[in-house]
Protein backbone atom coordinates (compact mmCIF):
# COMPACT_ATOMS: atom_id res chain seq x y z
CA UNK A 1 0.00 0.00 0.00
CA UNK A 2 1.59 3.13 -0.97
CA UNK A 3 0.47 5.46 2.28
CA UNK A 4 2.85 8.10 1.06
CA UNK A 5 0.96 8.68 -2.25
CA UNK A 6 -2.67 8.36 -0.62
CA UNK A 7 -1.10 10.74 1.82
CA UNK A 8 -0.27 13.20 -1.18
CA UNK A 9 -3.26 13.59 -2.56
CA UNK A 10 -5.10 13.73 0.89
CA UNK A 11 -3.08 16.39 2.34
CA UNK A 12 -3.68 18.04 -1.30
CA UNK A 13 -7.12 18.58 -1.17
CA UNK A 14 -7.77 19.25 2.52
CA UNK A 15 -5.53 21.99 1.89
CA UNK A 16 -7.85 23.60 -0.79
CA UNK A 17 -10.25 23.00 2.39
CA UNK A 18 -8.34 25.14 4.75
CA UNK A 19 -8.20 27.92 2.16
CA UNK A 20 -12.17 27.83 2.33
CA UNK A 21 -12.71 27.10 5.88
CA UNK A 22 -14.91 29.64 7.13
CA UNK A 23 -16.57 30.25 3.89
CA UNK A 24 -17.60 26.44 3.65
CA UNK A 25 -18.37 26.06 7.18
CA UNK A 26 -20.12 29.75 7.53
CA UNK A 27 -22.58 28.42 4.52
CA UNK A 28 -24.12 25.15 6.28
CA UNK A 29 -24.64 27.05 9.56
CA UNK A 30 -26.18 29.43 7.86
CA UNK A 31 -28.42 27.27 5.68
CA UNK A 32 -29.15 25.26 8.15
CA UNK A 33 -30.18 28.38 10.88
CA UNK A 34 -32.90 29.22 7.65
CA UNK A 35 -34.10 25.93 7.50
CA UNK A 36 -34.84 25.93 11.31
CA UNK A 37 -36.17 29.22 11.17
CA UNK A 38 -38.73 28.66 8.20
CA UNK A 39 -39.59 24.60 8.79
CA UNK A 40 -39.26 24.31 12.19
CA UNK A 41 -40.84 27.72 13.26
CA UNK A 42 -43.20 27.98 10.41
CA UNK A 43 -44.25 24.47 9.96
CA UNK A 44 -43.36 23.45 13.15
CA UNK A 45 -45.97 25.47 14.78
CA UNK A 46 -47.86 23.43 13.30
CA UNK A 47 -47.05 20.07 13.53
CA UNK A 48 -45.48 19.83 16.71
CA UNK A 49 -44.48 15.97 16.18
CA UNK A 50 -44.50 13.33 14.21
CA UNK A 51 -43.75 9.68 15.03
CA UNK A 52 -43.92 11.03 19.18
CA UNK A 53 -40.98 13.32 17.76
CA UNK A 54 -40.69 17.42 18.26
CA UNK A 55 -40.58 18.52 14.67
CA UNK A 56 -37.90 20.51 14.75
CA UNK A 57 -35.52 17.66 16.07
CA UNK A 58 -36.93 15.27 13.43
CA UNK A 59 -35.71 16.97 10.33
CA UNK A 60 -32.29 17.11 12.19
CA UNK A 61 -31.03 13.97 10.53
CA UNK A 62 -32.41 14.92 6.92
CA UNK A 63 -31.02 18.30 7.26
CA UNK A 64 -27.34 16.60 7.81
CA UNK A 65 -27.81 14.17 4.87
CA UNK A 66 -28.80 17.05 2.59
CA UNK A 67 -25.61 18.82 3.27
CA UNK A 68 -23.64 15.67 3.18
CA UNK A 69 -25.02 14.79 0.18
CA UNK A 70 -24.57 17.96 -1.73
CA UNK A 71 -20.63 18.27 0.19
CA UNK A 72 -19.67 14.72 -0.70
CA UNK A 73 -20.80 14.86 -4.40
CA UNK A 74 -19.07 18.12 -4.82
CA UNK A 75 -15.82 17.90 -3.24
CA UNK A 76 -15.74 14.33 -5.26
CA UNK A 77 -16.37 15.44 -8.25
CA UNK A 78 -14.39 19.30 -8.50
CA UNK A 79 -11.55 16.94 -6.92
CA UNK A 80 -10.95 14.57 -9.65
CA UNK A 81 -12.40 16.70 -12.14
CA UNK A 82 -9.85 19.48 -11.78
CA UNK A 83 -6.70 17.10 -12.43
CA UNK A 84 -8.48 16.30 -15.68
CA UNK A 85 -9.43 19.72 -16.75
CA UNK A 86 -5.46 20.93 -15.97
CA UNK A 87 -4.00 17.49 -17.85
CA UNK A 88 -2.09 17.06 -14.19
CA UNK A 89 -4.75 13.45 -14.14
CA UNK A 90 -2.18 11.54 -16.37
CA UNK A 91 0.54 12.21 -13.86
CA UNK A 92 -1.79 10.56 -11.27
CA UNK A 93 -2.32 7.39 -13.52
CA UNK A 94 1.51 7.25 -14.54
CA UNK A 95 2.10 7.52 -10.47
CA UNK A 96 3.51 3.84 -8.88
CA UNK A 97 -0.51 4.07 -7.41
CA UNK A 98 -2.72 1.44 -7.56
CA UNK A 99 -6.58 2.69 -8.61
CA UNK A 100 -7.57 1.97 -4.77
CA UNK A 101 -5.01 4.11 -3.80
CA UNK A 102 -6.19 6.80 -6.11
CA UNK A 103 -9.43 6.29 -5.14
CA UNK A 104 -8.77 5.78 -1.24
CA UNK A 105 -6.79 9.53 -1.40
CA UNK A 106 -9.82 11.19 -3.39
CA UNK A 107 -12.51 9.81 -1.59
CA UNK A 108 -11.04 9.86 1.70
CA UNK A 109 -10.65 13.57 1.73
CA UNK A 110 -13.95 14.38 0.55
CA UNK A 111 -15.74 12.09 2.79
CA UNK A 112 -13.39 14.21 5.63
CA UNK A 113 -15.24 17.82 4.46
CA UNK A 114 -18.49 16.07 4.71
CA UNK A 115 -18.15 14.64 7.99
CA UNK A 116 -16.74 18.00 9.04
CA UNK A 117 -19.82 19.84 7.78
CA UNK A 118 -22.23 17.55 9.28
CA UNK A 119 -20.68 17.35 12.33
CA UNK A 120 -21.03 21.65 12.24
CA UNK A 121 -24.77 20.97 11.54
CA UNK A 122 -24.87 18.71 14.46
CA UNK A 123 -23.66 21.03 16.77
CA UNK A 124 -25.87 23.94 15.08
CA UNK A 125 -28.87 21.98 15.36
CA UNK A 126 -28.53 22.21 18.87
CA UNK A 127 -29.05 26.29 19.81
CA UNK A 128 -32.69 25.42 17.77
CA UNK A 129 -34.05 22.36 19.26
CA UNK A 130 -33.10 19.61 21.77
CA UNK A 131 -31.33 16.55 19.84
CA UNK A 132 -30.45 13.40 21.63
CA UNK A 133 -28.98 10.79 19.53
CA UNK A 134 -29.94 7.49 20.83
CA UNK A 135 -27.46 5.06 19.03
CA UNK A 136 -24.77 7.34 18.60
CA UNK A 137 -21.89 4.94 17.39
CA UNK A 138 -24.64 3.36 15.47
CA UNK A 139 -25.51 7.08 14.10
CA UNK A 140 -21.97 7.71 12.97
CA UNK A 141 -20.94 4.81 11.55
CA UNK A 142 -24.16 5.08 9.04
CA UNK A 143 -23.60 8.44 8.46
CA UNK A 144 -19.87 7.47 7.34
CA UNK A 145 -21.23 4.96 4.87
CA UNK A 146 -23.47 7.38 3.37
CA UNK A 147 -20.55 9.51 3.12
CA UNK A 148 -17.97 7.61 1.57
CA UNK A 149 -20.71 6.43 -0.57
CA UNK A 150 -22.10 9.79 -2.18
CA UNK A 151 -18.50 10.52 -2.54
CA UNK A 152 -17.42 7.74 -4.65
CA UNK A 153 -20.73 9.01 -6.52
CA UNK A 154 -19.26 12.37 -6.45
CA UNK A 155 -16.03 10.99 -8.05
CA UNK A 156 -17.58 8.96 -11.24
CA UNK A 157 -19.69 12.52 -11.43
CA UNK A 158 -16.40 14.20 -11.91
CA UNK A 159 -15.15 11.21 -14.56
CA UNK A 160 -17.56 11.60 -16.31
CA UNK A 161 -18.90 15.17 -16.42
CA UNK A 162 -17.16 16.95 -19.95
CA UNK A 163 -17.02 20.60 -18.09
CA UNK A 164 -17.54 22.41 -14.66
CA UNK A 165 -21.23 23.13 -15.33
CA UNK A 166 -21.85 19.43 -15.82
CA UNK A 167 -20.93 19.16 -12.08
CA UNK A 168 -23.72 20.41 -10.77
CA UNK A 169 -26.64 18.45 -13.31
CA UNK A 170 -26.96 15.56 -11.33
CA UNK A 171 -26.58 17.41 -7.70
CA UNK A 172 -29.27 19.77 -8.52
CA UNK A 173 -31.84 18.21 -10.87
CA UNK A 174 -31.35 14.69 -9.38
CA UNK A 175 -30.12 14.11 -5.73
CA UNK A 176 -31.46 17.49 -4.28
CA UNK A 177 -35.07 16.86 -5.61
CA UNK A 178 -34.96 13.25 -4.11
CA UNK A 179 -33.59 14.46 -1.12
CA UNK A 180 -36.52 16.71 -0.74
CA UNK A 181 -38.84 13.90 -1.57
CA UNK A 182 -37.32 11.22 0.58
CA UNK A 183 -38.97 11.97 3.59
CA UNK A 184 -36.14 14.88 4.41
CA UNK A 185 -38.57 16.87 6.30
CA UNK A 186 -41.38 14.89 6.90
CA UNK A 187 -42.98 11.00 7.76
CA UNK A 188 -44.07 9.44 4.56
CA UNK A 189 -46.68 7.97 6.40
CA UNK A 190 -48.25 11.25 5.98
CA UNK A 191 -48.74 10.60 2.23
CA UNK A 192 -52.20 9.08 0.74
CA UNK A 193 -51.77 6.31 -1.80
CA UNK A 194 -50.14 5.86 -4.42
CA UNK A 195 -47.75 8.51 -3.28
CA UNK A 196 -46.51 6.13 -0.45
CA UNK A 197 -45.60 3.60 -2.82
CA UNK A 198 -43.78 5.56 -5.57
CA UNK A 199 -42.14 7.09 -2.81
CA UNK A 200 -40.54 3.67 -1.64
CA UNK A 201 -38.54 3.80 -4.63
CA UNK A 202 -36.68 6.57 -3.83
CA UNK A 203 -33.35 5.68 -2.76
CA UNK A 204 -33.32 8.70 -0.69
CA UNK A 205 -35.71 7.82 1.77
CA UNK A 206 -34.24 4.68 2.96
CA UNK A 207 -30.63 6.32 3.72
CA UNK A 208 -32.47 9.32 5.58
CA UNK A 209 -34.61 6.76 7.57
CA UNK A 210 -31.68 4.65 8.05
CA UNK A 211 -29.96 7.55 9.83
CA UNK A 212 -33.22 8.68 11.59
CA UNK A 213 -33.46 5.69 13.14
CA UNK A 214 -29.90 6.20 14.98
CA UNK A 215 -31.79 9.05 16.60
CA UNK A 216 -34.30 8.40 17.81
CA UNK A 217 -35.00 4.10 17.24
CA UNK A 218 -38.03 4.55 14.67
CA UNK A 219 -38.82 5.42 11.45
CA UNK A 220 -40.60 4.71 8.19
CA UNK A 221 -38.30 1.89 6.94
CA UNK A 222 -36.66 -0.48 9.14
CA UNK A 223 -33.04 0.06 9.58
CA UNK A 224 -31.97 -3.44 8.64
CA UNK A 225 -33.61 -2.73 5.09
CA UNK A 226 -32.35 0.77 4.83
CA UNK A 227 -28.61 -0.54 5.82
CA UNK A 228 -28.83 -2.98 3.03
CA UNK A 229 -30.15 -0.47 0.65
CA UNK A 230 -27.70 1.86 1.50
CA UNK A 231 -24.90 -1.24 0.92
CA UNK A 232 -26.04 -2.26 -2.16
CA UNK A 233 -25.67 1.65 -3.70
CA UNK A 234 -22.04 1.96 -2.43
CA UNK A 235 -21.97 -1.45 -4.37
CA UNK A 236 -22.81 -0.10 -7.02
CA UNK A 237 -20.87 2.77 -7.14
CA UNK A 238 -17.04 0.74 -6.42
CA UNK A 239 -18.26 -1.22 -9.21
CA UNK A 240 -18.59 1.90 -11.50
CA UNK A 241 -15.27 3.02 -9.83
CA UNK A 242 -13.52 -0.10 -11.20
CA UNK A 243 -14.87 -0.08 -14.58
CA UNK A 244 -13.82 3.28 -15.37
CA UNK A 245 -10.49 2.10 -14.00
CA UNK A 246 -10.42 -1.16 -15.91
CA UNK A 247 -11.83 0.73 -19.28
CA UNK A 248 -9.65 4.19 -18.82
CA UNK A 249 -13.32 5.63 -19.70
CA UNK A 250 -12.38 10.10 -20.25
CA UNK A 251 -9.16 8.69 -17.84
CA UNK A 252 -6.88 8.35 -20.73
CA UNK A 253 -8.62 9.98 -23.67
Amino acid sequence: MNWRGIWAIYRFEMHRFRRTLWTGLAVPVITTSLYFIVFGSAIGSRMTEIGGVPYGSFIVPGLMLLSVFTESIFNASFGIHMPRFTGTIYEILSAPMSAFETVLGYVGAAASKAMIVALVIFATAHLFVPVSVLHPLLALLFLLLVTLTFCMFGFIIGIWAKGFEQLQVIPLLVVTPLTFLGGSFYSIEMLAEPWRTITLFNPVVYLVNGFRWTFFGTADVAFGTALAATAAFAGACLLGIWWIFRTGYRLKA
